[in-house]
């Protein structure tokens, strides 16, 4: 184990630590699992450019049965529609758990900026960041281990499978915003563009890379309903909850700020999409497979 990232333990208190590790084989090449070294050293090559991120996490939560967490025992919750940003008991379920979460995160020193509940019930979302470079991935494993560890004293269970009840409900992702320093200063407009032209030629190579099964978790999402883009499809647009991409509606009138990638699933590793979107962007790779470089 090669310690990373230190955090405050919020459940043991100070003077205790949360270290998140890199895990090594014996002998001492990365374990399969061990995305993180390329991804430092893919950040490493563009740190120059300050690139930022961040990510909207979202899960499910669930009882240990496995059925999602205040609905019914026996069938189904009202459809969708009154539980999105809902108050009220019979609109969101679990608010207590995403609280605690919230202010264990907060303890932690993580980055979280935010929370909400989502369109189906039982869901919910936090949002982590702006963070830069491989920070993004070592505070949203942070936020993902002590949610379940929240999860834990509550007697439930947090869920990223991106699509968790089949049907009429909608799946999981966890949008990615990014942006670089050029991005963010006036004019910016332009170098997100010509990032997103980059994105739509290597649809593939990310899709690839945006869940754990290369895409086939994403494909009970990504179905173009449920505000969501179609798999086999790439698209942008300012404002558009349906497209691949979306350039918010204030960035489109500032002509600057950053961009959304909507098609990393919940249970993506935050590794892989972040170094997908540097290679793609800004070392202009193209091509179904990551260009190796020289140590």
């Amino acid at each position: 184990l090669i310690p990373a990232a230190m955090f405050r333990d919020p459940f043991r208190k100070d003077p205790n630590k949360l270290v998140l590790c890199q895990v090594l084989k014996y002998n001492r090449k990365p374990a399969e699992t061990n995305l993180r070294r390329m991804c430092k050293k893919i950040m490493e090559m563009v740190e120059n450019q300050v690139p930022w991120f961040g990510m909207e996490q979202e899960y499910t939560i669930l009882g240990t049965d496995g059925h999602p967490f205040g609905w019914p025992s026996n069938g189904f919750p009202g459809p969708q529609g009154p539980y999105y940003c809902g108050v009220g008991a019979d609109k969101a379920y679990g608010r207590d758990i995403v609280e605690a979460h919230y202010r264990a995160c907060l303890y932690a020193g993580v980055q979280i900026c935010g929370t909400n509940a989502e369109v189906m019930p039982a869901q919910w979302e936090f949002q982590v960041g702006p963070c830069e470079g491989i920070n993004m991935g070592d505070h949203l494993w942070a936020a993902r281990f002590i949610l379940h560890r929240v999860c834990e004293d509550f007697g439930v269970v947090a869920s990223f499978d991106p699509k968790p009840i089949p049907g009429n409900w909608n799946g999981a992702g966890c949008h990615t915003n990014f942006s670089t320093k050029e991005m963010r200063e006036d004019g910016g407009l332009r170098a997100i563009e010509e990032s997103i032209e980059k994105l739509g030629k290597r649809h593939r190579y990310h899709i690839c890379a945006y869940d754990p099964k290369g895409g086939l978790d994403n494909a009970r999402r990504l179905t173009g309903h449920h505000e969501t883009s179609n798999i086999h499809e790439f698209s942008a647009g300012v404002a558009n909850r349906g497209a691949s991409i979306r350039i918010p509606r204030s960035v489109g009138q500032d002509k600057k700020g950053y961009f959304e990638d909507r098609r990393p699933s919940a249970n993506c590793d935050p590794y892989a999409v972040t170094e997908a979107m540097i290679r793609t962007c800004l070392l202009s790779e193209v091509g179904e497979e990551p260009t190796e470089y020289s140590k």
